[in-house]
This record gives C-alpha cells, structure tokens and sequence, in this order.
C-alpha cells in the first residue's frame, strides 16, 4: 500500500438540486465552494415520510430554502449533525424552527486538547460556537425511523466532537468530514488531533459498510480500501517530517516548503496546522522534541 491516494473529483450537482444517489438517501449541495469545501457542503436526506437530515449545512437561506422544499410534505424528526465547523452545522436553528425535529450531535464545539498559555485559537472563525444539540450522542447509540436506522460512530480527529453515522439499512456511512473522496480531510489543532484522527481511522475501516458519503464531493467506494490509502498517507506525511528533521533543527514552515511541493498558497496555512497536528503526536510519542508546548510557531528536533 502506497501514500497514492485513489482520489475521485466527480461531483456535477448543482446547489438546489435533489439528487436520489440510493433508496433512502437523498442529497443536495449548499452554495459555498472553496478550498476547503470543493463544491459545497453536502446535505442529506434519509428515508421518506417520516425522514433525518444529516448536516444542514451552512446559514445559507437559499441552502436552507432547498433543504425544505425537498422535504416538503415530510416529516422531518431528527437532524445528525457530523461536527460543528460552520460549513456544517450554522443551518441548524433554521431547520430545526420549520420542523421542529430533535438536533443530535456529540456535543458544542471545542478543542481536541487544553490550549496553552497565550495561544491563539486559529480556527475561531470556523467553529460554530453556538451549537447546542438537544441529546447528545455516544458511539454505538443507535436512533431509528420508519425505514431507517442511524448508528452514531465516534470518530474524532478532525474535530473532538466529529461523529459519523452509520445507515445500517443500506451498507453505507455518512462520513462528514472524516473520509473524503475528493481530498484529505484537514486536521488542524487545537480543533483536531492526529492521534485522534489515526485512531479513528483505524477503527472506522475496520466496519463493514462499503460506502461514505461525506461532507463534501461525491460517494466513495469500496470504502475500508479507500481508508488503507488515507491512513498510508499520514503515515507517509508522518515519514516526510522525520526525513526533513534527520537533516537538521526546522521550524514549521520550513517543513511545510519541504513536504508540500506545488501548494496552493491558499492551503499553506491549513498545511502548516496540519504538520503541526503531526508534531504534536511525534511530541507525544517521545520522537520529536521541541521547547516547551508544541506551537505553530516552535522548533523542533529529533529526540534523543
């Protein structure tokens, strides 16, 4: 197994449509493509009459307006929410006032570890701090409707509170950000943690289910596969970062222009928060050291 990643960049649904992509699973894209979001954040529909919502996205009215014309005559009774970045979880409250379905999640946004002295929190921006789910989720907790059954799975990493859902009727897990067909899906502390994120990995590819459909862009296939490839990649990121480090004391943006070769300078700041997600397990781990807590603005060496 090599770090070469089988990416899939397919996805042609437009904001507004109403896509059936299996029985029981419907889905519409939201209008904020980007970087980090490539053509939008995904929401989806789960099962007819009575029906769920996986991730409403973000406070886009015209999003939101869709998502309700979609389920127009439906019953909505539950709204999963994945995690709390504000591409996801900010349609929320709107959803919830038109249809009053019960908002579940693993709980309100926060750091994947205490922050230290002085830090500053770089993805405030991006964190939906107002998110309150009316129950909270545990992993194995399991809520059905007519014709469906969502198993929660925790899968921190990405965030603390990332969850995803397993949709036991059709073989398939809605993935958030965790597993992405499109891209790798960015772990940047004090949101994320590595060892987190490799841990849940680990434990989400060893399921069954042989379809995600994730956060953003389109299904992934054969699915645990797939998961062997992301999981080879971080521990080649990881190989990267101690071949840069056998050279020689660096701080991280000389590692990020050592690994990251043809960057869109609009990632440089995620790959430089993800390298620093990298470092601080390495830290942990007792193979890299640095001086005090690992920062993004640190040094760091071999330890030993």
């Amino acid at each position: 197994m090599t770090d070469d990643i089988p990416f899939d960049k397919r996805f042609d649904l437009e904001p507004g449509e109403v896509e059936q992509v299996m029985p029981g699973v419907r889905r519409l894209v939201a209008r904020n493509p980007g970087p980090f979001t490539f053509k939008g954040t995904v929401t989806y529909i789960v099962g007819h009459g009575q029906i769920a919502i996986v991730d409403p996205g973000p406070d886009d009215p015209k999003h939101l307006d869709a998502v309700l014309d979609a389920v127009r005559g439906e019953t909505v009774t539950h709204i999963f929410v994945t995690h709390t970045h504000r591409d996801h979880s900010p349609g929320t409250p709107r959803i919830k006032q038109a249809t009053g379905a019960a908002v579940l999640a693993e709980g309100p946004h926060r750091a994947a570890r205490p922050l230290h002295i002085g830090e500053i929190h770089p993805l405030d921006s991006s964190g939906d701090m107002e998110f309150r789910p009316d129950a909270l989720l545990r992993d194995g907790d399991v809520i059905a409707g007519p014709g469906w059954t969502i198993e929660a799975i925790a899968t921190p990493g990405h965030t603390a509170n990332h969850l995803a859902f397993a949709f036991r009727e059709a073989d398939a897990i809605f993935a958030g950000d965790h597993v992405m067909a499109w891209s790798t899906s960015i772990v940047a502390p004090p949101d994320g943690a590595m060892s987190d994120y490799m841990a849940s990995l680990e434990r989400i590819g060893r399921r069954a289910e042989s379809v995600y459909f994730p956060g953003h862009g389109g299904a992934i296939k054969d699915a645990p596969h797939f998961v062997k490839h992301y999981i080879a990649h971080r521990q080649a990121r990881e190989a990267s970062i101690l071949h840069r480090l056998h050279k020689g004391e660096a701080d991280i943006p000389t590692l990020v222009r050592a690994i990251y070769i043809g960057l869109d300078p609009r990632l440089s700041g995620a790959a430089g928060l993800s390298v620093l997600a990298h470092l601080e397990d390495l830290v942990a781990r007792g193979v890299v050291a640095t001086d005090g807590p690992p920062s993004i603005a640190g040094r760091y060496r071999l330890a030993g």
